[in-house]
Parts: structure tokens; C-alpha cells; sequence
């Protein structure tokens, strides 16, 4: 029996999508690989395309410069999908938690470590630190936009961008001293969701 292919071309479609994502994972791989052996500033972008057998002009069609190369977060859109399926009766910092925890319980161990790695760079390469500040507020935007989804509020309302700060603010606050990974992220959000009762010890 003959199977029909779509006729709108979604098959080639889907396979241009899996090729490019291939290529865009191999540039960060080599890039990262060349960070490790040789350090950020040393690095250069064609040593990078050399590396991953691409072009520079190719390199700069997945990433505008070096420094994006890093800043790239390909958590987001999980963590986007998790939010998003959980109930929206739960509170928000709760539903934030929850989805913290499912998105890193079904991270394979490799790209978890490349994700340490990438938060690494970006708080100990002095190139790269300059950069927090406006990844902080990336994440604060976004974090916005999705607390005011699951609670049915403005993302630009006060409270909202308040408890987004304060989540965006965990990463900040711990990656120079813990890994990231599902406990620290939760041990830090089950602390702000208590009131950050910081007492004496």
C-alpha cells in the first residue's frame, strides 16, 4: 500500500527544520568545546564555523554575534510549554515550581550540563557579565508575560512585574554559587514563596 505524502510540502518542511536545528546544535557544541580549550576571548568566530564545518556567513545566520551564542537560552520554550500546561487554579509561583521541576526531570544529562556550562560562562567570563543585566530583563519580561497568562492579569501590572523580578532575580542570586538544576530552583522558589523569612542562624 502506497503512502501519500502531504501535498503542501510539510515533510520537506519538517526535515529543513531538523537539518537546521542539527546545524545550529553543532555550531554551539564546537563553540563550546573551543570555550573549554581555549577560552572565550581566544575564541573566534571563524575558528567556531571552522570547527563545525560551516561558513562564518552561515555562522551569523543562527547567531548575530558570539556573544549570542551563549546568551541563547533553549530553555525557554520548555519552560513556555510547562507553564502553560499547568492548572490554572495553582498559584502562580507554584505552577512555576511544578514546571520548573518537569521540565528539568525530562532534560537529558547532557544538555542539563550544557546548560551549567552556558550559566557558568555568563557569570565568570568578564566579556560576557556586561550582558547579565539585559538577560535579567529579558527574563523578567518574559516571566511577566507568563505569570499575567496563567493568573489572567496585565503583564505590565505592578504586582505582576514585582513577582517576576523576584523570579527572574533567583538565577541571578544563585548561579554564581550553586549549579543550576531542579533543586536549587526549588529550594530558591519554596524560600520566595514563604516570604523570604531570612532569619538569624
Amino acid at each position: 500500500m502506497s503512502v501519500e505524502l502531504p501535498a503542501d510540502g510539510t515533510a520537506a518542511q519538517g526535515l529543513r527544520e531538523r537539518k537546521k536545528e542539527r546545524t545550529r546544535r553543532t555550531i554551539r557544541e564546537e563553540a563550546f568545546r573551543l570555550f573549554r580549550e581555549q577560552g572565550y576571548a581566544e575564541t573566534t568566530i571563524e575558528q567556531i564555523a571552522a570547527a563545525a564545518e560551516v561558513s562564518p556567513s552561515t555562522f551569523f545566520r543562527y547567531f548575530p554575534t558570539k556573544e549570542q551564542l551563549v546568551l541563547a537560552d533553549d530553555l525557554d520554550p520548555l519552560m513556555i510549554d510547562a507553564l502553560r500546561a499547568q492548572p490554572r487554579d495553582i498559584p502562580p509561583l507554584t505552577a512555576f515550581r511544578d514546571a520548573v521541576a518537569g521540565v528539568f526531570a525530562n532534560l537529558p544529562a547532557s544538555e542539563l550540563a550544557f546548560e551549567q556550562e552556558r550559566q557558568a560562562l555568563l557569570y565568570h567570563v568578564p566579556e560576557l557579565r556586561a550582558a547579565i543585566g539585559l538577560e535579567l530583563q529579558r527574563g523578567i519580561d518574559l516571566m511577566a508575560g507568563l505569570l499575567a497568562e496563567h493568573a489572567g492579569r496585565d503583564p505590565d501590572d505592578f504586582e505582576v512585574r514585582v513577582v517576576a523580578g523576584a523570579v527572574a532575580g533567583i538565577a541571578l542570586g544563585i548561579a554564581p554559587l550553586a549549579p543550576l538544576n531542579a533543586d536549587n530552583l526549588g529550594r530558591a522558589l519554596d524560600f520566595l514563596e514563604a516570604g523570604l523569612p531570612l532569619g538569624k542562624q
